[in-house]
């Protein structure tokens, strides 16, 4: 460990700080006898973080703590190569996709928004106007959210209702006879309401206010443990702190390499060591939070309250903890995966993630607790960085595509003097299907002529129709297999389009970003799956398994039935272990 491990993070209050190392020996009693329909576990503890590509948990694996990574990965079920099989890895996708064992064509979570040609509106995945949050003025405040897929949202209802069939969430309280405590907790709203599924409850972050929240959906009013979380105002402690250094810059693998060109730099936040975070009436004070590890460690504090507060893993029926961790899906959009704040957090979070297990352990008992630890999606390099070692890439502008000069051709042949493409939304190409109605073409012509003109494009990999993907005529390669798996019919777009490899679009409504996620490339869809806890023993797998195969296997552990779209299975080392 390094000499520094144990140094007292700069920016941290004294009431956040209760990282217990010295508790996650006592995880060792974790291993032992599988469970069975007599002996099933008190919690399922999923833990999902938000663009954790593959390889950083280890990437840094000299200076990880006892008890986080380092305990998952020692004591648990390692599956070296898992990767989702669809082609969108954006954040809801790859949740619903955790939670279902479902791809998104079934799912219906196929992007974080798609057109809605009814409405004539981009709809938000999980909006619902049917149930308000029960905080008023909690809503996302459309000037400070840097996640520009929030922007789009047009109620501040939100809801389960949009996903498609159930979840393990669903099951194991059906099983149970609604007698299971299932919840979901995160930063983001997506985060917490897809894992908690139709028949759970979820918390999320509200940066307007500071303060986690729910919907109507859930509740119609707090539980009072949830109201004295909020009235402690713990997120407003951090005022006039910055985000520092964990340990000395000399130690880290990018220590040298802290203002990078190519870094965000948020008005503000800077790109450069430390981030402050201003005073706690500032305009971007609550988004910095979560821009930093900070936005983790809340998340862990709100959910140790809720473990207490709702007794979860205290009887023999199993309960469900979802925890989604987003602090370095941000991180990874401003700085990329190979900076040094991304390095940081990496660090922080490992200590995060011990404090989690530690508490977990005190409170339910390792030894009881079912853990799964995988992610969303990956996440791609910063093309600067890339560039620096002779690799190709750059950055893609959809929005200029309808004037682009071939396009234009194809607007004269078929007459329309219209705009042609309505608009794109990642990754989807939404065309005007009113004028090309009025024009009595045939869609799938339509489609099909603008595909074949957008794969000349640069940048552009390859372009596929929704003609083409009902009609089924398409080549049977694992590429065009991640194009279906994120095909439903209803929600889809007219041409889904896939970049070349480190090509990606960093410009959302005026927000620069280093790097974006959303293709079907190793690099976005590599992430960990891991699984430790009760009967699990230490083993390293290196064959290749899908994300689909996460919430069926947890339904084995169970003996309940799977998801009802469940494309996965089991993962036979995890259900049936060979290893003592």
């Amino acid at each position: 460990m390094c000499k520094h491990s144990m140094r007292r993070p700069q920016f941290l209050p004294p009431m956040v700080l209760t990282i217990a190392l010295t508790v996650i020996p006592l995880a060792a009693l974790a291993e032992g006898t599988p469970a069975t329909p007599a002996n099933k576990p008190r919690l399922i503890l999923q833990i999902t973080v938000d663009q954790l590509r593959g390889d950083l948990p280890m990437r840094y694996e000299e200076r990880l703590g006892e008890g986080g990574f380092r305990y998952l990965w020692e004591k648990g079920t390692v599956f070296t190569d898992a990767h989702h099989a669809h082609a969108n890895t954006e954040t809801i996708v790859g949740h619903a996709t955790l939670a279902t064992g479902a791809h998104p064509s079934l799912h219906g979570m196929i992007g974080n928004l798609w057109f809605d040609r009814e409405t004539g509106a981009l709809t938000y995945n999980i909006e619902d106007a049917r149930y308000p949050l029960l905080t008023k003025g909690a809503d996302v405040d459309k000037q400070t959210e840097i996640d520009p897929t929030q922007k789009a949202a047009g109620t501040e209802g939100r809801s389960p209702m949009a996903i498609l069939g159930t979840t393990f969430s669903d099951e194991l309280a059906m099983h149970t006879a609604g007698r299971a405590k299932i919840f979901g907790v995160s930063v983001k709203d997506r985060g917490a309401v897809s894992m908690a599924g139709h028949a759970g409850k979820a918390f999320w972050f509200s940066k307007k206010t500071g303060e986690f929240v729910t919907s109507s959906y859930y509740y119609k009013a707090y539980p009072s443990w949830v109201t004295e979380w909020n009235d402690k105002r713990l997120p407003f402690s951090y005022g006039n702190m910055s985000w520092e250094l964990l340990y000395d810059a000399s130690t880290y693998l990018f220590g040298q390499a802290d203002d990078r060109p190519w870094e965000t730099n948020f008005p503000g936040y800077g790109r450069i060591f430390p981030h402050p975070f201003g005073k706690p009436d500032s305009k971007y004070f609550t988004t910095f939070l979560t821009l930093s590890p900070v936005g983790d460690e809340l998340t862990l504090d709100f959910a140790k309250a809720l473990i207490k507060g709702e007794e979860l893993g205290k009887d023999g029926i199993p309960d469900y903890l979802s925890i989604s961790f987003s602090s370095t899906d941000y991180v990874g959009h401003l700085f990329g995966p190979s900076s040094l704040e991304s390095e940081d957090n990496i660090l922080r979070l490992d200590r995060t993630l011990a404090d989690l297990l530690a508490f977990v352990d005190q409170e339910v008992g390792l030894r009881h607790t079912v853990i799964v630890l995988s992610a969303d999606h990956g996440g791609p390099e910063v093309p600067g960085y890339l560039n620096e070692f002779g690799v190709a890439a750059n950055y893609v502008k959809p929005d200029t595509w309808d004037k682009e000069s071939g396009i234009q051709r194809l607007k004269q042949e078929f007459g329309i003097g219209k705009e042609l493409i309505q608009r794109y939304s990642h990754p989807y190409v939404y065309l005007n299907q009113r004028v090309i109605q009025e024009k009595g073409l045939n869609q799938a012509d339509v489609e099909r002529a603008v595909a074949a003109e957008l794969i000349k494009f640069e940048g552009v990999a390859l372009a596929v129709s929704s003609n083409a993907l009902q009609e089924g005529n398409l080549p049977d390669t694992p590429l065009y297999r991640s194009v279906l798996h994120n095909f439903n019919p209803t929600r889809s777009g007219d041409i889904f389009v896939i970049f070349e490899p480190h090509w990606f679009i960093n410009d959302f409504d005026g927000l620069t970003v280093a790097a974006t996620h959303g293709s079907p490339w190793a690099y976005d869809t590599y992430v960990p799956i891991v699984f430790a806890g009760q009967g699990i023993p230490h083993q390293t797998i290196y064959r290749r398994v899908q994300t689909v195969d996460v919430a069926p296997t947890l339904s084995s552990l169970l003996n309940i039935k799977a998801p009802s779209g469940a494309m996965g299975g089991p993962l036979v080392e995890v259900v049936q272990p060979t290893t003592p």
